[in-house]
């Protein structure tokens, strides 16, 4: 089993490229600009396209409030631009690349302010496709935008309309997606909606949340009941490689792990390797945010990491006191409100 001694394995290990990323990228030439590039994933995205090709200019794009963010990113290649994405006039003054990918937005904290979340999910996308009109365009969307799947099934596939439940977050989500869909057929612009459900760091995500809850012997919530994880080198490594299956008009992905997986069975599992007896609050709903991503394992092939080696690299991560970016996921809300 992989043992990932500090922050530097496991970024060094989440960002190493395959050989299918290399020839994917190939078939999309040219330099690659990415919004947003502070987010979670940003970094780690960057530095795998870096990596997968060092002779192009990779150009991550954010305003950097995160201290040291920047200089770490420059001392792996990447050359970063300060930006609010909001300003258009600073949106014009970027260069123009062949391949954008878009990963700003706007998530925690929407329920209390709706006019900055619709602002950075749909005003920022509906700048953005316009200025880089054009180039190939992967963009981070979520499993947000469609309504609750039954959980007996695979889940919502991309022919199941974008109708999410309520909540500001979800519905500008949808603004995103419209933003794109509209410059492809206003400009021809190639554009792969990505649709997300829960990459995983150890450091966060749904996994770290129900592990490090276990291990603190807290109830774990299951009213949420169930959920599709995939590895977060794996996420990045799909968003890079749809960079050379952009469609025009523009056409949606779901990206996540083949698993349905029940948060109850999970939390046992954590709890049989931390030896500790699992408590739980609330009750399964008979739907949840699920997709099927049977299209993407056609067009991609499977995750790398399968889910019994993320939970075993989880639990070792969580019991040995391991770093935490402590943003909870908020998995278990059913009411849209982050």
């Amino acid at each position: 089993m992989v043992n990932f001694a500090d922050v530097a394995a496991l970024e060094e290990f989440m960002t190493r490229p395959s050989p299918a990323l290399a020839a994917d990228l190939a078939r999309a030439p040219g330099d690659i600009l990415i919004l947003g590039v502070g987010g979670k994933m940003g970094p780690t995205l960057a530095r795998m396209a870096k990596r997968a090709a060092p002779e192009r200019r990779v150009i991550g794009v954010a305003r950097f409030s995160e201290a040291g963010l920047r200089a770490k990113l420059e001392a792996q290649g990447v050359e970063c631009i300060a930006c609010d994405l909001l300003d258009r006039a600073a949106l014009e003054k970027l260069p123009r690349a062949p391949n954008l990918v878009l990963m700003a937005g706007h998530k925690f904290g929407a329920a209390d302010n709706a006019a900055f979340t619709w602002a950075m999910n749909v005003r920022v996308p509906y700048m953005a496709a316009d200025v880089f009109r054009g180039a190939r365009s992967v963009v981070f969307s979520t499993a947000c935008v469609y309504p609750f799947a039954d959980v007996t099934g695979r889940g919502a596939d991309e022919s199941t309309p974008a109708l999410p439940p309520p909540g500001d977050y979800a519905a500008s989500c949808v603004g995103r997606e419209r933003a794109f869909e509209y410059a492809s057929l206003a400009y021809g612009t190639p554009v792969r909606l990505m649709r997300l459900e829960y990459a995983i760091d150890m450091r966060y995500g749904v996994l770290h949340d129900v592990a490090a809850t276990v291990h603190a012997g807290k109830p774990v919530d299951v009213t949420m009941g169930h959920v599709n994880v995939i590895w977060q080198g794996d996420a990045n490594e799909q968003a890079l490689r749809l960079l050379a299956h952009c469609t025009a008009p523009a056409s949606a992905i779901n990206v996540s792990g083949p698993d349905v997986i029940s948060v109850r069975w999970l939390a046992g599992e954590f709890g049989k390797r931390f030896g500790r007896k699992v408590e739980f609050t609330g009750a399964e709903a008979p739907t949840a945010w699920l997709v099927d991503t049977r299209e993407a394992q056609r067009l991609l092939g499977a995750p790398a990491v399968p889910l019994a080696t993320l939970i075993d690299w989880q639990a070792d991560w969580i019991a040995r006191g391991m770093p935490s970016l402590s943003k909870p996921t908020h998995f278990e809300a059913r009411d849209g409100k982050y």
